[in-house]
């Protein structure tokens, strides 16, 4: 499988990003907000990643953590469950709550365990 992030899988719509919002799951895994949808009308699998500028005022700092998350979310994506059958997808979201930078290894844990999760769902 490509480890690839192409721009399909972005979730940049304002309904969608409403959507995930409003009516998505929560769960915090510090430092980081997981929030998940699953929808049937989509192709691929979307995902958001966000940075406050309340919590890092410098935009390298807020640049590099999604960078981060990127990262470990394209490496680890293909753990996320798909069933054919049932053409159930995911809107995901990553909001970073920390009020510090963190390694990169702390983040990917993160990233993979919030993954995993979305099987028991």
């Amino acid at each position: 499988m490509r480890q690839t992030f192409p721009k399909q899988e972005k979730l940049t719509h304002k309904k969608r990003i409403g959507e995930l919002f409003r009516e998505g799951k929560s769960v915090v895994l510090y430092p980081i907000r997981f929030i998940y949808l699953p929808v049937a009308d989509q192709d691929h699998h979307q995902v958001l990643f966000s940075v406050p500028k309340r919590n890092f005022k410098r935009a390298v700092d807020r640049n590099r953590i999604k960078r981060q998350m990127r990262e470990a979310y394209r490496l680890h994506k293909h753990l996320i469950p798909y069933n054919p059958s049932d053409n159930v997808h995911f809107l995901l979201g990553y909001i970073y709550i920390g009020k510090q930078k963190t390694l990169y290894q702390r983040i990917e844990t993160k990233i993979k365990e919030s993954v995993t999760r979305l099987k028991k769902v």
